[in-house]
């Protein structure tokens, strides 16, 4: 019985694993990154005309452009944070 529940323990414990993994294949996936950066182009697009900005089509450009740029620069400032905590540690 000791044997059953650590079996279903050590299966649970994988079944979470593989879904974290998944998770963060798809938080880090071009899919997510680029579906993100259109929606957000669509939504300023259409904000900006509402508001009236002249040249709404160029502009939307701004936010959706920072946003991706944040996405492809945030690894490296994750890792040279990850660096800089753990060496204080040791």
């Amino acid at each position: 019985m000791i044997e059953t529940d650590i079996a279903n323990e050590i299966n649970t414990i994988k079944e979470r694993n593989r879904r974290v993994e998944a998770d963060k294949a798809w938080e880090r996936s071009m899919l997510r990154i680029g579906s993100i950066t259109v929606i957000t182009y669509i939504i300023a697009a259409f904000v900006m005309y509402t508001i009236g900005v002249n040249g709404y089509l160029l502009n939307a450009l701004i936010p959706s452009i920072g946003y991706f740029l944040s996405t492809q620069s945030l690894p490296a400032i994750k890792q040279w944070w990850i660096r800089r905590c753990y060496k204080k540690e040791k």
